[in-house]
């Protein structure tokens, strides 16, 4: 980034760099990770990243690095598609993590990627890619295809418009054949994600519709490969994903 660039950014989007200089990966960074993330000067960092730690947004942990503060969860936790989602969906996720003790899953779609807003899992469970907080592109989960599914017209657009990224072999990455999978999960109310992110696992999600019936999350159970027939959790996950329906529908209607 040039100096002239860099000195047009306003206050916000400095903040929102430094914000966004922390994931999955990077959960905890030093000051110059930080100016070298965000693209800034030192001096710069030491004063947002400053700001940020005195409101919480950031915390200093022992070894002198930053990482995330719990006042910023507390205000992502005030998000609509967040925690009113996720209290709805809980009871439901509970009872099929006891049916399967595998990762049970709430997501929502933002821009291209699903993001994980609940998951349940068990100390046995298959290592997984995705966490709470976390982001996938939406064609290779089974809760991104499910949402993709039911998304506008203008949005599926826009995302075959984008290169897809494949993790393994069976990774959907071809537009027209993602169209077909689409094409499938509508009529079908569920959708089957075959080792698409990793080659030992595979999701099982159906779709969890509000109050007009637009699709605004899915839930999903991931499975090994080698473990229990994905056919077999699909009336499991389609009734809980209904039972959470159904509870934003009475909610709505209190």
């Amino acid at each position: 980034m040039t100096t002239a660039s860099a000195a047009a950014r306003t206050v916000t989007s400095r903040v929102l760099s430094v914000l966004d200089a922390f994931n999955g990966e990077h959960r905890r960074l030093s000051l110059s990770q930080i100016s070298r993330r965000a693209g800034m000067p030192l001096a710069t960092a030491h004063r947002l990243v400053g700001e940020l730690a005195a409101w919480g947004a950031l915390e200093r942990a022992a070894d002198g690095r930053y990482q995330i503060g719990l006042r910023l969860w507390e205000v992502a936790a005030l998000a609509p598609r967040g925690l009113g989602l996720r209290e709805a969906a809980m009871p439901y996720l509970e009872d099929l993590y006891e049916a399967t003790h595998q990762h049970v899953q709430l997501a929502v779609l933002d821009g291209v990627d699903v993001v994980y807003v609940e998951r349940i899992s068990g100390r046995h469970a298959l290592g997984v890619r995705s966490r709470v907080g976390g982001r996938l592109p939406a064609h290779a989960t089974g809760v991104g295809l499910v949402l993709l599914a039911h998304a506008p017209a203008g949005v599926l657009e826009e995302y075959v418009a984008r290169p897809l990224v494949a993790f393994t072999p069976l990774t959907i990455a071809d537009p027209a054949r993602l169209r077909a999978t689409l094409d499938k999960v509508r009529r079908a109310g569920h959708a089957v994600s075959d080792r698409q992110v990793q080659m030992d696992a595979v999701s099982v999600a159906a779709p969890v519709r509000d109050l007009e019936g637009r699709v605004v999350a899915a839930l999903s159970v991931i499975v090994p490969f080698d473990g229990m027939q994905p056919a077999a959790l699909v009336p499991a996950v389609v009734t809980a994903a209904h039972g959470i329906s159904r509870t934003l529908l009475r909610r709505a209607a209190a």
